[in-house]
């Protein structure tokens, strides 16, 4: 019996229609001759596994094979994570690497892997900017007002948080650095219950990711103050990003990409990366993932490299300028 955990989803190949989209090159390489397994390192049903799932569908068209999805979740992605960097560097086993397993646990944990020197990078999926947002019985409208409450509430007001390390409370803790606040932190064991509990009033802020937060911004349960990244979205036009209202250093994002173990062949990963490429560019992937606010980013295995090492590089920075480590 398949586990919750461990659950596998069978993309069939191309049909002959789709194939014969497939440019002869990518038909005829010896590359790939067998099924692919694809990890999500998460549980099945959310936003990650929905992209990891429409990435695969298409790559599996472009490829003219099958791809295996697998979640393992557990260990924050790092186990998951362990499992990728151990197997065979061979183009069959790949990772849906995102913000936590290659950004935000590498700056504030000691984990078995390295996000750097145990992979290959294949190529970026997209970003996704992370939103404050503030409870509606909070009277601001804007961040400057927020910030003029929070200071005449000294220790009165809480931020929620997915869990200690996430980059729901690094941005919490960029925005406390910057603005000289103090608001209590509160991190909770996922972004569920930490909007919950903002949306009745136990806290009045929390930087959630624009894909969970839309569902309760428009129904107003939440109201968004700014976002990050480095232009305004087109779901949320009239909401500034923290960078025009003269914030430095939000332009951190939830991210989603394509790596393998550390040693893939080059001429693997240029045709999978060219696989990738051929999706990014597809109108319905585009309007897929829109779904979950993800602008799509393509980016070389070299652009993506040099894109998680920075990623990496900001957020250490800050955990060390605010004390975060933690054990695990």
């Amino acid at each position: 019996m398949i586990s919750t955990t461990r659950r596998k989803l069978l993309l069939t190949t191309a049909s002959v229609g789709a194939a014969s989209l497939v440019p002869l090159a990518w038909a005829q390489s010896a590359y790939p001759n067998k099924t692919i397994r694809y990890i999500v390192p998460v549980a099945a049903g959310g936003g990650a596994d929905m992209i990891g799932r429409a990435t695969c569908e298409r790559l599996a068209k472009v490829l003219g094979q099958s791809l295996v999805i697998e979640n393992i979740s557990g260990g924050g992605g790092a186990i998951a994570c362990q499992n990728v960097a151990r197997s065979n560097p061979d183009g069959y086993t790949l990772l849906q690497s995102y913000v936590a397993t290659h950004g935000t646990s590498p700056a504030t944990r000691k984990l078995p892997y390295d996000a750097i020197k145990d992979f290959t990078a294949v190529g970026m999926i997209g970003t996704a900017p992370n939103v404050l947002c503030v409870n509606p019985g909070v009277p601001a409208n804007d961040v400057k007002s927020f910030i003029e409450y929070v200071k005449s509430r000294p220790g009165k007001i809480a931020y929620g948080s997915a869990g200690a390390g996430s980059l729901t409370h690094l941005v919490g803790e960029l925005f406390k650095q910057q603005t000289g606040l103090f608001m209590i932190h509160i991190p909770y064991r996922g972004v569920a219950p930490a909007n919950v509990d903002l949306i009745s009033g136990q806290t009045q802020a929390l930087f959630p990711s624009l894909a969970g937060a839309l569902p309760h911004i428009r129904s107003g349960r939440m109201r968004p103050l700014a976002v990050t990244g480095s232009r305004r979205h087109e779901l949320l036009k009239d909401v500034p990003t923290f960078d025009e209202l003269g914030f430095k250093g939000f332009d951190g994002q939830q991210w989603y990409g394509i790596v393998g173990p550390a040693g893939m062949p080059p001429a693997v990963v240029k045709t999978l990366s060219d696989a990738l490429s051929h999706v990014l560019a597809q109108q319905d992937f585009k309007d897929k993932l829109s779904s979950e606010a993800v602008a799509l980013m393509p980016l070389s295995p070299d652009a993506f490299t040099a894109y998680v090492k920075a990623d990496i590089e900001r957020w250490s920075k800050l955990a060390k300028e605010r004390k975060i480590e933690l054990d695990s």
